[in-house]
């Protein structure tokens, strides 16, 4: 019987190599590391039938001369520890890579992933470790009862408020636009305040999330709230109000449902997709809302020079508030900007652990 050359896929971590060879129902494997070279030799059917298959590989670095592999009906997984954990630019110390060698892409992490999931294993392990030292919390239930009662709440609110608009839609049409915020803005101007409370809880370690992302979001949405809208009537009658507050509320009412499951242990796999995922087009979409809106403010705080900043009465004039209106718009895009790639790497790092879990 000729022996033939199976096709052979690979994937690495910091410390460990693997290999998976497309044999199926092997028999009479044989598998050793010699002088860094792996030695590979059995009989299954592969992709030349049923038959012989061997190959050699010689690493790129030293590796330890124990091998694990285990044989399934569909194929051989083979798994090499490496010598040192660093990561290898290829799997062979030639630089042509083999015919028969490919990625294993179901496995496949390029080094900053493979690095992230290291330091999540890490932390998991730490928080074992710590969580066996340290006597639970006798507070956890009052803890998570309260945030459970304070994201039902904002839930509450800002799903009267998305119901509410939404119903004035269908009956007044556009017409509706232009009274917004008389009609919302009383239980808007409650949910916002309230949402100060996303702020302290980090900060005093009752969630673990970061306090700066929090702090953008919040005290971004409460100046356009209380100093564009609230303190402008002129600004109170403009359809950049509605798509505001409905941008705002559309977020939420997916928002604040997932973290009061999560406060009960409980999760619903739409409602986890549609939060890490609905706010990829509505945050970007709100903030330019958001600075739709102070545009339109600058020309009436020049007007009717509110909020305006006096100066020492040698200069004799007043620092105009649109000054700093214009650095907050350039403020509004960077808080975007990390307030985006905070949730990015949230939702990466969300579905990438549920799909470890899931395999």
């Amino acid at each position: 019987m000729q022996a033939l050359t199976p096709h052979v896929y690979w994937a690495q971590r910091h410390g460990e190599i693997y290999l998976r060879v497309e044999i199926s129902d092997a028999q009479n494997l044989n598998i050793g590391v010699e002088e860094n070279i792996l030695h590979f030799r059995g009989q299954g059917h592969g992709a030349k039938g049923e038959n012989e298959y061997e190959f050699s590989l010689e690493f790129l670095k030293p590796v330890k001369p124990e091998v694990k592999h285990k044989s399934t009906q569909r194929q051989v997984n083979i798994t090499v520890k490496k010598q040192e954990h660093v990561w290898w630019d290829r799997l062979t110390k030639q630089e042509r890579k083999p015919l028969f060698l490919a990625p294993d892409f179901d496995r496949w992490l390029d080094e900053s992933d493979a690095e992230m999931e290291l330091r999540e294993k890490e932390e998991k392990i730490n928080k074992v470790s710590i969580e066996s030292r340290v006597r639970k919390d006798p507070y956890l239930g009052l803890k998570k009862g309260f945030l459970f009662m304070y994201n039902l709440v904002q839930f509450l609110g800002y799903s009267w408020i998305f119901v509410n608009m939404t119903v004035r839609l269908f009956i007044l049409g556009q017409d509706s636009f232009y009274d917004t915020f008389h009609t919302i803005a009383d239980v808007m101007y409650f949910c916002q305040m309230l949402a100060i409370m996303e702020v302290i809880n980090p900060a005093v370690g009752l969630v673990k999330t970061g306090v700066i992302p929090a702090f953008i979001q919040v005290m971004g949405r409460n100046f356009i709230l209380f100093v564009i809208f609230g303190s402008l009537e002129d600004m109170q009658n403009k359809p950049v109000v509605f798509f505001v507050f409905y941008l705002w509320s559309t977020i939420e009412i997916f928002r604040y449902p997932f973290y009061m499951l999560a406060c009960i242990d409980t999760e619903w796999k739409l409602l986890t997709w549609l939060r890490y995922t609905i706010w990829m087009p509505l945050y970007p979409l709100g903030v330019l809302a958001e600075a739709v809106a102070v545009i339109q403010s600058i020309p009436i705080f020049d007007e009717t020079k509110l909020l305006n900043i006096p100066l020492p009465k040698a200069i004799g004039i007043s620092l105009s508030f649109s000054y700093i209106l214009q650095l907050y718009l350039v403020l509004m895009f960077l808080g975007l900007f990390i307030n985006f790639r905070h949730l990015f790497k949230q939702r990466r790092r969300r579905f990438r652990t549920k799909k470890r879990k899931a395999n």
